[in-house]
């Protein structure tokens, strides 16, 4: 998910991402590719828009696949980005397609609309999970969305190469079995702090503190600064009272979008003592999906220790 205060972070993403995904489209047009399709030696062709399903997607499908991530900069905003003629070409020749869906990432809906396929597989974990336009969008945040969107990946994968279907299956099992350590640790943190009140300056982490049953405060506040507008006097005058009186044990901050405001309330937190936690939407370099989640979920768990 900058550190410039950037006002049309998101209000102005719709017309900006459109304006470059038209150019993608012009230049796709032009474009004669045809759909990989899998051979004995050829892998199976996977675009992700986000660079944790391309991650799962690998772990899933090894030396089979070969998987392209549009967002992978954790250094950069998510929200900013625009669509380039490689997207376009990248997800035209994709006999897989993996996104988020429920509005975070909507310059796909459009550049796969625009890029006819019928061979093509396109997987939404928004639609896996019960998710929509509206809903918190960070669902990678939750401990249901990666098992399911995984066990999509591995049915598409068996369907496409039956050849390999024992190894997709087997991947399967192993990364589910990777994920028990931070579902364990969520659920040793649930019985010690459920109904402990955190807040963040925006809904990222919400489904994992929602998981955890943690109590979450200001969320008008936040949903202002993921739509990018200006969060009301009155909720930033709750925010504050919140951290200056130490209403709240944790404060949790996306360190990949920051403006003015959230920088103002990490200042306000430390100065009174309040834990802080930062977290990203985009997996960091180095790690994969579990190895990320781990460690965030450790980062929460000793900020809620903390006296």
């Amino acid at each position: 998910m900058t550190s410039l205060d950037r006002p049309d972070r998101l209000a102005s993403r719709p017309r900006r991402l459109l304006g470059r995904a038209a150019l993608a489209l012009a230049a796709l047009a032009l474009s004669g590719a045809a759909l990989a399709q899998s051979t004995a030696t050829a892998p199976i062709r996977v675009v992700a828009a986000e660079n944790f399903y391309g991650d799962v997607a690998k772990q899933l499908g090894g030396a089979h696949v070969a998987v392209t991530s549009i967002l992978s900069n954790p250094d950069q905003d998510p929200h900013l980005f625009e669509a380039s003629p490689k997207t376009a070409r990248d997800l035209h020749n994709a006999a897989l397609v993996v996104y988020n869906g429920a509005d975070y990432d909507p310059w796909m809906d459009k550049l796969l609309a625009a890029s006819k396929n019928d061979k093509r597989v396109v997987i939404v974990a928004a639609d896996l999970v019960g998710k929509k336009a509206g809903d918190n969008p960070h669902l990678w945040y939750d401990p249901r969305t990666m098992p399911a969107v995984a066990q999509k990946i591995v049915d598409e994968l068996d369907r496409a190469d039956a050849a390999h279907k024992a190894e997709y299956d087997a991947n399967l099992a192993k990364f589910l079995g990777t994920l028990k350590p931070v579902d364990d640790k969520i659920e040793a943190l649930k019985a010690k702090y459920q109904g402990v009140p955190v807040t963040a300056t925006e809904p990222v982490a919400g489904y994992l503190c929602d998981a955890i049953g943690l109590t979450m405060k200001n969320a008008r506040f936040q949903l202002s600064v993921m739509n990018d507008t200006e969060p009301a006097a009155s909720d930033i005058a709750a925010f504050e009272q919140d951290l200056r009186g130490k209403r709240v044990r944790v404060f949790i901050y996306n360190a990949q979008a920051v403006t003015k405001l959230t920088e103002r309330m990490l200042g306000l937190a430390k100065q009174s003592g309040v834990p802080s936690v930062s977290v990203t939407e985009t997996e960091p370099a180095g790690k994969n999906y579990q190895q990320w989640m781990s460690t965030q979920v450790d980062a929460l768990a000793q900020a809620l220790g903390k006296p």
